[in-house]
């Protein structure tokens, strides 16, 4: 490895810092975007190296990438497709020789809705939903951008997301947790800290080419999960709501369109991550503690 590795992640959010923290540690310069001069200050503070990108590119991109040697693209796809591509496709093109390892954070609802059924890498993907097929279309952009420039790209699709500030636990606290229930549904989900455990494996190991699950080792129904925060914090949980009576945004509605089970067993045999949160317990016993 580079004796001056960086990594740059477009979108500096709530996994891509998860990362930073770890990589910083290990003595890696860390910069990434965020969407606004604010935010760019906090992430200054902290000693993370900002730059504002989203409504308008990177102000500098050479200066920006200059040195980078790890790349990570943590923005969700828009309408009309892959805004970092959009943006500074020819500017990660030239600096895609130097480039040790670079990853993608997709999402598994690319796999599209399994009535419950098991899903693994290999799985065909065939999106159901709007969100869905937007990041099927930007893994594919991405892995052709790999193909013509010889980018070590690497995809993890990721489950659902929770960790410090967002879980059932503060949720179910705070009086606005719903213990939703649509018969037969499950859903994967993953702690943050898990996320960078994987990421900084693949880091360590990098397959080009390769993509990863990212979820932990027990689907599960989501109501099951809000009854179990409510039971750590000693209180009666929400009532159950049937999904049909349910007053949903679109958007949250959307997430109950797939019902899947997502295998991990890729990264736990060829990554050998151990996960530190194996099931949504672990995760919410530590999460706990910090409330």
């Amino acid at each position: 490895m580079n004796l001056h590795p960086r990594l740059f992640c477009f979108g500096y959010g709530f996994s891509a810092a998860a990362l930073g923290r770890r990589l910083a540690a290990r003595g890696f310069a860390v910069a990434g975007t965020c969407r606004t001069a604010d935010k760019a200050a906090d992430l200054r503070a902290s000693g993370v190296e900002a730059h504002v990108f989203g409504e308008a590119p990177l102000a500098d991109p050479a200066v920006a990438l200059a040195g980078t040697t790890h790349l990570l693209l943590s923005v969700p796809p828009a309408e009309t497709g892959d805004p970092v591509l959009a943006a500074h496709e020819a500017d990660i093109a030239r600096i895609a020789p130097q480039l040790e390892w670079m990853g993608y954070l997709s999402t598994t609802g690319v796999y599209g809705d399994k009535g419950g059924g098991w899903v693994d890498e290999e799985t065909p993907l065939a999106p159901g939903t709007r969100r869905g097929r937007r990041r099927l279309a930007a893994e594919e952009a991405w892995c052709a951008f790999a193909e013509r420039n010889g980018a070590p790209l690497h995809i993890f699709r990721l489950a659902g997301i929770y960790g410090p500030g967002r879980n059932q636990l503060r949720s179910v606290r705070d009086g606005t947790a719903k213990r939703i229930v649509k018969p037969g549904q499950v859903f994967s989900r993953i702690h943050v800290e898990d996320i960078a455990s994987v990421l900084e494996a693949s880091i360590a190991h990098p397959r080009p080419g390769a993509a990863y699950n990212v979820c932990d080792n027990e689907p599960a129904p989501p109501q099951e999960v809000v009854a179990y925060a409510a039971k750590l914090l000693g209180r009666d949980p929400p009532p159950e709501i049937p999904f049909k009576d349910a007053e949903l945004t679109p958007m949250a509605r959307s997430f109950y369109a797939d019902s899947k089970r997502v295998s991990n067993r890729r990264i736990r045999e060829e990554l050998r991550v151990t996960l530190q949160y194996p099931t949504y317990r672990e995760g919410l016993k530590a999460l706990l503690a910090g409330l």
